[in-house]
């Protein structure tokens, strides 16, 4: 394998970097837009006036503003965003503990995404304006349109309180909460690693609906995105070459279209992975799941801007990271890219 990509890294860093800092601006400067006082929201309205004055300086807000956007320049480098005044906690330290749950809970539906969504796209491909078609586009249609949050909220109400198929809100039943010493966050692989099948079993049972959920979203999209590529890739004259060479229809398929099909969805799935883990807000609340997405929307409802500012940083930093990967890919797997 050509190693010509590697070449291309400097220019991928850069990008990177350069990226980081513009989003590092840009929350910045949303914490000075919105309107919302960080020392009101630390000290109270109440407050006496020098206790007040006394935040307002420990905070550096008496700083220009370029004094006040170098030190947020150097302390988000540092991963150094701030004290959630809500948790008493630096706020990466929260993000530590609440990270792994929206990680697993994303990562299980970008898996679904992929395995239901690429065989259904082409499906749906090679068997154009057919019933079989028409059924995974509408599927798909009704999967990005109908609003998620009801949706969810329908699910809970079927599945888990007249049906009683799923477990409820939370990621554990209260009795085996506390059981599993935490390793990685992620209560499936710490249940594993600690051999405890019942805590295992549990876990599954409460992430099953919230991550078919997930899951059907990214299907929904995956599987609109294959066929769209496949079509394209079904009509290129190396795939009647190969009719014409006598190859059979399925290693024509499989072998050949979906494999070219698959250099583009790299970015797609990239994007897709990323959209789960920023956008799982609604549903980490619908679910009482204890997330990144619940944790910035609870803080965001107590004024706690460094726990916004500094997770809306990290989601921020994973899409650029996701992006930057799907181009290395991109250009490992397609020649012409390079």
């Amino acid at each position: 394998m050509s190693l010509a990509w590697v070449r291309q890294l400097p220019n991928t860093a850069a990008t990177f970097i350069i990226t980081l800092f513009g989003l590092i601006c840009i929350t910045f400067f949303i914490g000075r837009i919105v309107p919302i006082d960080p020392v009101a929201a630390i000290v109270g309205d109440k407050a006496p006036q020098e206790v007040y004055d006394r935040v307002y300086h420990e905070l550096g807000m008496d700083k220009p503003a370029i004094v006040q956007f170098g030190k947020y320049v150097l302390k988000s480098i540092r991963g150094d965003f701030g004290t959630s005044f809500v948790t008493n906690r630096p706020v990466l330290q929260d993000i530590i503990v609440f990270f792994p749950a929206t990680l697993e809970l994303a990562t299980v539906g970008i898996l679904i995404g992929i395995f239901l969504g690429i065989p259904a796209g082409v499906v749906a491909a090679v068997w154009r304006d057919r019933w079989i078609d028409h059924l995974i586009r509408i599927v798909g249609l009704v999967g990005y349109s109908i609003p998620f949050f009801w949706l969810a909220l329908v699910c809970l109400f079927v599945f888990y309180a007249k049906l009683d198929l799923v477990g409820g809100p939370g990621r554990l039943d209260t009795f085996f909460e506390d059981i599993v010493p935490t390793v990685t966050g992620m209560l499936i692989i710490d249940a594993l690693l600690a051999g405890e099948w019942e805590v295992l079993v549990n876990a599954l049972y409460h992430l099953l609906l919230p991550g078919l959920l997930l899951g059907y979203i990214s299907m929904a999209y995956i599987s609109r995105m294959t066929r769209s590529v496949m079509l394209e890739q079904l009509t290129k004259e190396y795939m009647i070459t190969a009719r014409v060479k006598g190859l059979g229809e399925i290693h024509i398929v499989f072998h050949h279209a979906l494999r070219n099909a698959m250099i583009p969805m790299i970015t797609v799935i990239a994007l897709t992975y990323g959209y789960l883990l920023e956008g799982s807000v609604l549903l980490e609340t619908i679910f009482a799941w204890p997330g990144l997405g619940n944790y910035i929307a609870s803080s965001l409802l107590s004024a706690d801007m460094n726990a916004v500012l500094g997770g809306t940083l990290l989601v921020g930093t994973i899409f650029i990271v996701l992006n930057m990967i799907s181009d290395i890919l991109y250009r490992i797997l397609d020649p012409r890219s390079r």
